[in-house]
């Protein structure tokens, strides 16, 4: 009997979990004081005539709290890699130095700090509906089979309550992880 209740929970955790690993990939890639390489994670290079992510083509790292250093893995590549930075919609403007690009960043204006930190929290809110989403559907699940008799109604009403426990359980970690991407973003 309790089958598709088991099925229909597990599926619903699943989900929720993906919705915030989904949330942490967005979330590290709004741009915070500090360089860190994955801000040039959707940086793509036009290599031999292919549109190639920038980390397959070089090794990104940073050189310190300002600073990106963005090594070619062929050096012939070094002027598609800058122009392809200098063309990101990041605002950056690289400098080679021999074999090495340098990307310095730029200090983040108070204005821009609060409009990173309002891109955070819609981020945030977007993966809340997401989770919403799976309750509903979860929810909705669990009817059908109590309406096919598949399920009692305890059952019905135990999954429901378990559900219930996931969604609070996954939106406190967004609540989380949004507030820590706004504590560092507003870090001067």
């Amino acid at each position: 009997m309790t089958q598709p209740v088991e099925s229909i929970k597990k599926d619903a955790e699943t989900r929720m979990a993906k919705s915030v690993e989904t949330l942490k990939n967005d979330l590290g890639k709004i741009r915070t004081g500090r360089a860190h390489p994955g801000l040039l994670e959707n940086v793509r290079v036009d290599y031999y005539g292919n549109q190639t992510p920038l980390n397959q083509v070089a090794n990104v790292s940073a050189a310190d709290a300002r600073t990106l250093t963005v090594t070619p893995y062929d050096k012939t590549q070094a002027a598609a890699i800058e122009k392809a930075i200098r063309e990101s919609d990041l605002g950056l403007n690289p400098m080679s130095t021999g074999g090495v690009i340098r990307v310095p960043l730029p200090a983040l204006t108070e204005e821009r700090r609060k409009e990173l930190s309002k891109h955070a929290r819609a981020e945030g809110e977007n993966a809340k509906v997401a989770i919403r989403n799976v309750r509903r559907d979860s929810n909705q699940h669990l009817k059908d089979a109590l309406k096919k008799k598949l399920i009692t109604e305890d059952d019905d009403k135990r999954a429901e309550e378990a559900v219930q426990k996931f969604t609070d359980r996954f939106i406190g970690e967004i609540d989380k992880l949004v507030a820590a991407k706004e504590k560092d973003i507003m870090q001067v």
